[in-house]
């Protein structure tokens, strides 16, 4: 049963290997330090947090997230080391809640690694603090106990850092926002937030139940995105790699939590569901989804897994179910593959340990009995490990069986270039859900590709970096071509905006202040789809600007007048996106600010930027221009792992989405956009 803890009381340990799980209603940072005797840290290597989230014994969550999961052993905690805190802290700078008593009480649980509920605590009673130590595992007589803390610092880590004796205290918390801030930039924004009925897809179960000493089955199939334990920044779970634990299916025969998204930015907690058992059939749909209701795939046979059916996610309208079904497929091989680097770290982690044992006995260092003993600790590693790879390809397989039915259904805002959906393509008459904006995949499995969907409309600008001529596959690419394939990138993302957007509801502008990117500018020029010629020039450089940086400041002004509707007469209230080319030649300090301006104050009023450019050209500029490419979402034109998931933070290779070679759809799609825009003006 498990110990609810009040502040100030403390509750024995039963076993060493732990998950301390905490649950709040706002992103938030969450870090551990160790300490000695006395409580006090040693120094920046005695501190887990998002930039070094992995000590001995000990890993925490690479991003700030609303649900986290920190893994600790005991058994592997340096002597020296008496006192684990477990810290909270609200991001900094991220536009949130400033202190803790704006946000919901944390609520902060230590479970096995099976779930089994052990000790629980509520960190209320905060205000103005926006760090809090919530709860203290400390050792005493060689025992190691848990305690509710619930102090709480109204100068954030900074303070609480000091308060331990940390003499880089300050250096360290800065750090660590550093790190969270660098995290959401790089993480794929999660889906908004789901209807409450919405339960179809269930967390992951460990692939390797480490005191089990066997693999159990993971997540057997995509449904929706509604995952319990997911959170928007990574959080949720121990991070990939993890030789202390994987992600688990709640505490058995308790509810366990099952929060919805709440857009690119956190989650709130929803009601519980039922926990116990887990159902590993697939797919595991459910029929209380909102009308029209989901198809329902064929019965399957006795002892093998349901037929994948497009669209069986819960939605609305179809394009929603396959938007759910899709971030269902990334969140299952998220999970999946998690589960499976941590069985494998496992079993890593397992056989050191024992022939550790057998090095240490003089007796069996050498001899029969030390190679059997070699042998026997090898031959356990790899059934482990070939047992972890068989519950991957079974999902793998599932997961491929899924897309082969998913991809040709998918509409053209979320479909490949090479789909034969853009044959028949019309423009819309409203604007889709999401747009696609590449493909990513995992090195476990590189043939299964998972679509990248984004929200529309944009909530933040996109960076095609120019830089970097390595590509993964161990190809380099000059710096002219990587320009040249940059721009090509920018001008299929833009003309796939303007294919999925009605008639006249969609601007592009360009500035390319030198014209080097004229030919791959070719087909927006040619078919008119543009809202002028190319800006070339420091003059037309600046009078883009202006005119961008005035149409966000009449929108502003007119929304904070509570008065929408007193814009200029022939105002044009449609979607404004501005491609830059070449930054930063061509443009003075003043044109600077104002794409800073941009960057920041423009998704919320309908103006979008496209940067195409390298940040080291920039590098002039120094940490002046930093914030400008942490608000811009990271692509690149050539694959690169360099994006998260929002689960457990893999990092993925994305891949662009190019038009094949060759092929005229982009021609004429653009055209039939062009056409509409000439009727509809």
């Amino acid at each position: 049963m498990t110990a609810e803890l009040v502040r100030g009381q403390n509750h024995p340990l039963p076993q060493s290997r732990l998950e301390i799980r905490v649950s709040a209603g706002t992103p938030m940072v969450a870090a551990a330090t160790l300490g000695d005797e006395q409580g006090k840290i040693h120094g920046v290597e005695w501190v887990a947090h998002p930039g070094t989230p992995t000590l001995p014994g000990l890993e925490v969550s690479r991003q700030a997230a609303a649900d986290h999961r920190l893994a600790v052993d005991l058994d592997a905690m340096p002597e020296a080391v008496h006192r684990i805190s477990v810290l909270l802290a609200l991001p900094t700078g991220a536009g949130g809640p400033a202190r803790f008593g704006a946000v919901p009480a944390p609520f902060v649980a230590v479970t096995g690694l099976d779930g089994t509920g052990i000790a629980s605590y509520t960190v209320a009673g905060l205000d103005s603090e926006s760090a809090v130590i919530a709860l203290e595992l400390y050792r005493r007589q060689g025992a190691w106990k848990v305690r509710a803390i619930g102090q709480g610092y109204a100068g954030g880590l900074a303070d609480l850092f000091t308060d331990q004796g940390l003499a880089e205290a300050r250096q360290l918390a800065g750090g660590i926002h550093e790190a969270v801030a660098q995290g959401l930039a790089r993480s794929v924004p999660a889906p908004p937030p789901r209807p409450d009925g919405d339960r179809s897809r269930q967390p992951a179960a460990p692939a390797l139940g480490p005191d089990q000493g066997g693999p159990t089955s993971t997540t057997s199939g995509p449904a929706s995105t509604t995952s319990g334990s997911a959170s928007t920044a990574g959080g949720s779970g121990p991070v990939p790699g993890s030789p202390y634990g994987t992600q688990t299916p709640g505490i058995p025969g308790q509810p366990a939590p099952q929060p919805p998204y709440q857009g690119g930015e956190g989650v709130q907690p929803a009601a519980p569901t039922s926990g116990g058992g887990i159902d590993y059939s697939h797919p595991r749909r459910q029929t209380s989804a909102p009308p029209p209701p989901p198809p329902t795939a064929p019965p399957a046979e006795p002892g093998r897994p349901a037929q994948p059916v497009a669209g069986d996610a819960t939605g609305w309208s179809m394009d929603e179910r396959l938007y759910n079904q899709v971030w269902g497929m990334f969140e299952d091989l998220a999970r999946t593959t998690a589960a499976y680097r941590s069985a494998v770290d496992f079993a890593e982690s397992r056989m050191e340990k024992e022939l550790d044992q057998v090095l240490s006995d003089p007796r069996s260092r050498i001899g029969g009995q030390g190679d059997a003993a070699r042998e026997a600790a090898q031959a356990r590693h790899t059934e482990l490990v070939n047992q972890a790879q068989a519950a991957l390809d079974r999902d793998v397989a599932q997961l491929t069986a899924e897309s082969e039915v998913v991809e040709p259904a998918l509409p053209p805002a979320f479909a490949r270039w090479d789909n034969p959906v853009w044959h028949g393509y019309r423009v819309p008459m409203e604007i889709p859900m999401a747009l696609r904006l590449g493909e990513l995949h995992l090195p476990e499995c590189a043939d299964l590709r998972i679509p990248m969907l984004i929200r529309l409309p944009l909530e933040r600008g996109l960076w095609i970096d120019s830089g970097r001529g390595a590509s993964l596959d161990g190809s380099f690419t000059d710096a002219h071509d990587m320009r040249r394939l940059a721009m090509e990138t920018a001008v299929a993302h833009a003309a796939r905006l303007l294919a999925v957007y009605p008639a006249g509801e969609f601007t592009v502008h360009v500035i390319d202040p030198a014209g080097s990117g004229a030919q791959a500018l070719d087909p927006l020029v040619r078919t008119g789809v543009l809202a002028g010629p190319p800006a070339t020039g420091a003059a037309g450089v600046a009078d883009v600007l202006a005119r961008l940086t005035q149409r966000v400041d009449l929108v502003q002004m007119a929304l904070r007048g509570g008065a929408p509707d007193s814009l200029p007469p022939g105002f044009d209230t449609s979607q404004q996106l501005l491609i830059v080319n070449d930054f930063p030649h061509g443009f003075d300090d003043r044109a600077v600010n104002q794409l800073r301006y941009l960057a920041d104050e423009g998704p919320a009023v309908g103006v979008h930027l496209m940067m195409v450019a390298d940040r080291e050209d920039a590098s002039a500029y120094g940490p002046l221009l930093d914030p400008l490419w942490r608000a811009l979402l990271r692509l690149t034109p050539v694959p690169d792992d360099h994006l998260a998931d929002p689960w457990v933070g893999h990092a993925w290779t994305y891949e662009p989405p190019l038009v094949p070679p060759g092929s005229q759809v982009l021609q004429q799609v653009l055209t039939k956009v062009a056409e509409a825009r000439t009727k509809h003006w």
